[in-house]
């Protein structure tokens, strides 16, 4: 099964450039992601029949083309199939004409919400998701970003009630606001075509963590540690 839904590019989703930012990519998706969840039954209104919620690990994206303001993008989504514990979903957004300008992948796990605990995928959870056998990726693996060993700078940031979601603990998408602060004035307004997130730790509300960056070749990374660093809550790799 494929969902689609059509987006208007607003004001708040765009840069200085009229762009649609990756925060705002990211929202759509959420969004379309959501719609899925909601027709398969297992979506925000169902949670207090079910007793489960989906949690976020990873994204994969890739840019093609950057949307502009005032534009309408279609937004596409899939099941690309659930093993014991992860779920894959792909994401594909074309633009008035068909073209394809965004790509991305995503991998999940089903948690019961009582026991805030992950729990097996049954069979009938993945079923009613009709999976495609269809990948936007040659290569659809999600691999760990590896956790650099020395950094160039470190902001703190602290979590106010505004940037916590229903499952009462940071919004996926705000690790990315994060992440933008930390990296250095020169690239603050940069959005770059390619980028990964991995969730480890949940953030709550009230709590300061601390966002490291550190840059290897191309690559850009930004490492979200509790205030302490025992704790490594996610990571961030921006390329082109």
């Amino acid at each position: 099964m494929v969902v689609n839904h059509k987006f208007y590019i607003g004001l708040r989703d765009i840069n200085s450039k009229l762009e649609l930012t990756n925060t705002g990519i990211l929202a759509c998706l959420e969004d379309v992601g959501c719609m899925h969840s909601e027709i398969a039954g297992y979506g925000l209104f169902n949670r207090e029949v079910t007793r489960k919620t989906w949690l976020l690990l990873n994204w994969k994206v890739e840019v093609i083309k950057r949307p502009l303001y005032n534009e309408v993008i279609n937004v596409e989504t899939w099941s690309r199939g659930m093993d014991r514990y992860y779920a894959y979903r792909d994401f594909r957004i074309t633009d008035k004409d068909n073209n394809i300008i965004i790509k991305g992948t995503s991998k999940w796990i089903l948690v019961d919400i009582d026991k805030r605990k992950p729990i097996k995928i049954s069979d009938e959870v993945g079923d009613a998701y009709f999976p495609e056998n269809n990948s936007v990726f040659e290569d659809n693996t999600i691999e760990k970003i590896k956790i650099p060993n020395d950094y160039i700078s470190v902001i703190n940031y602290k979590i106010t009630k505004n940037m916590i979601d229903i499952n009462n603990h940071l919004h996926n998408i705000y690790y990315m606001d994060i992440a933008k602060e930390a990296l250095p004035d020169e690239l603050i307004n940069t959005e770059f075509n390619k980028f990964e997130i991995m969730y480890k730790n949940e953030i709550k509300d009230g709590e300061n963590v601390k966002a490291f960056y550190s840059k290897s070749d191309d690559i850009h990374y930004v490492v979200i540690k509790s205030e302490d660093e025992s704790i490594i809550h996610s990571a961030i790799k921006f390329y082109n």
